[in-house]
């Protein structure tokens, strides 16, 4: 893609996001969009082919906004507990939901299996590696995998019902509520003990196999085949 398009496309989608902010999915029409970047339809449809193209950049543009924003502000107070740092960052999404509710819909309401956008990938990765730090320091009860999907469901949960509810009739403390319930399912109270049991040391040595040399780096004395094997067991012993 041309410099030329590729910043015709990001004018659009910022007037785009405009449109949606103000007055939700049902004003982002082509016919509004393309009146509002100043084209006309035919060029509009040139640069996103359909509807269904622009909402679906549309929400990718919602990820890197997202994404940037909890990213900064992790990094602005960074913490050295992990379990501390996933509160914040259910926080930090929650929040993002509030206050970009017609984003957040068109981002998490409408997903479609198989067409997630790279920006949503690596809101995922950044989750992922909160758990891997929580799984390095001994403070996971779970494998990383199932406490990622535990996570992911809870807090767009908990933020697409708020979103459906009126602001001023909005409690913030069930956020809060289930926040707590949820981590403390899936993490510890205090870090391991000096001599940590055999499940979180089977889980720390899992994370830390995750970013371990890999096959392109030989590194690991292991083949990948065993990697995945040993990964396995300990995420049996892990239980």
């Amino acid at each position: 893609m041309s410099e030329e398009r590729r910043a015709a496309r990001r004018q659009v989608l910022q007037v785009a996001a405009g449109l949606l902010e103000e007055g939700g999915s049902e004003a982002v029409s082509t016919r509004a969009v393309a009146a509002a970047a100043g084209i006309t339809a035919p060029a509009l449809y040139r640069l996103f082919d359909d509807k269904d193209g622009l909402l679906s950049e549309l929400a990718a543009y919602g990820f890197e906004t997202y994404l940037a924003e909890k990213r900064e502000a992790l990094a602005l107070a960074p913490d050295d507990d992990p379990v501390a740092d996933l509160h914040r960052g259910w926080d930090l999404h929650v929040d993002f939901g509030l206050r970009h509710p017609a984003f957040y819909v068109l981002m998490y309401g409408t997903v479609r299996p198989g067409r997630r956008p790279p920006a949503a990938d690596e809101a995922h990765a950044l989750l992922v590696s909160l758990l891997d730090r929580a799984a390095d320091a001994g403070r996971l009860r779970i494998p990383v995998a199932p406490a990622t999907r535990v996570i992911h469901a809870a807090t767009t949960g908990a933020t697409l019902a708020l979103i459906g509810e009126e602001p001023t009739q909005r409690d913030l403390t069930v956020s809060a509520r289930l926040r707590d319930t949820v981590l403390a399912s899936v993490t510890t109270d205090s870090p391991a003990p000096t001599a940590p049991d055999l499940a979180s040391r089977a889980l720390a040595l899992d994370a830390a196999l995750t970013t371990a040399p890999s096959a392109a780096n030989p590194g690991l004395p292991l083949r990948a085949t065993e990697t995945a094997l040993l990964r396995e067991w300990l995420q049996q012993l892990a239980g």
